[in-house]
């Protein structure tokens, strides 16, 4: 999948760069409160038709994850985050997969009937993409419950990693 970076977005940019030349992380690092930039504020159609944008997020921690039906390295993610949605759920995180399947609901809706996750779904679309060039995939941002970027990972991070980064989250107020 290949998008075109708008380069005049720093987050995005970021993102491009960490998702053409990383390898999967293993450690816990999330950044510092202060060094952490305010996420993009979007809009995206939920599968229940609703709209989700990141203020609906407010006060949680966020697991933004980028992901496509044909991404194995998504598809082996995927449970870990559908366990730590039910796992911390009741603690504040909260998670929203973004399909980025370039056929969109049609393909998307089947994918979810055969394989039901237990979080939101919504699937990109072009003013999301410009937000958000994703040139990789799985792409996944920690976004803290003040709507900042804490941390972002290209590439199948190390679920230990992930957890250890989501409790840290939850931990600040």
């Amino acid at each position: 999948m290949t998008r075109r970076a708008d380069t005049g977005i720093a987050l995005a940019a970021a993102l491009v760069a960490v998702s053409l030349g990383s390898q999967p992380r293993v450690s816990a690092e999330v950044a510092a409160p202060p060094a952490r930039p305010a996420a993009l504020n979007f809009t995206l159609q939920k599968a229940t038709g609703k709209p989700a944008t990141l203020a609906d997020y407010k006060g949680k921690v966020l697991l933004l994850d980028f992901w496509a039906t044909w991404c194995t390295g998504c598809k082996q993610e995927i449970p870990w985050f559908m366990e730590f949605q039910t796992k911390y759920m009741t603690k504040g995180l909260t998670s929203l997969g973004v399909a980025m399947d370039e056929e969109g609901w049609p393909v998307v809706t089947p994918f979810l009937k055969q394989h039901p996750i237990n979080y939101p779904i919504a699937v990109h679309d072009d003013a999301f993409d410009k937000m958000f060039p994703i040139m990789a995939l799985p792409v996944t941002l920690l976004i803290d419950r003040h709507g900042r970027v804490a941390d972002s990972h290209a590439g199948v991070v190390d679920k230990d990693a992930w957890e250890a980064e989501i409790q840290a989250l939850l931990r600040e107020r």
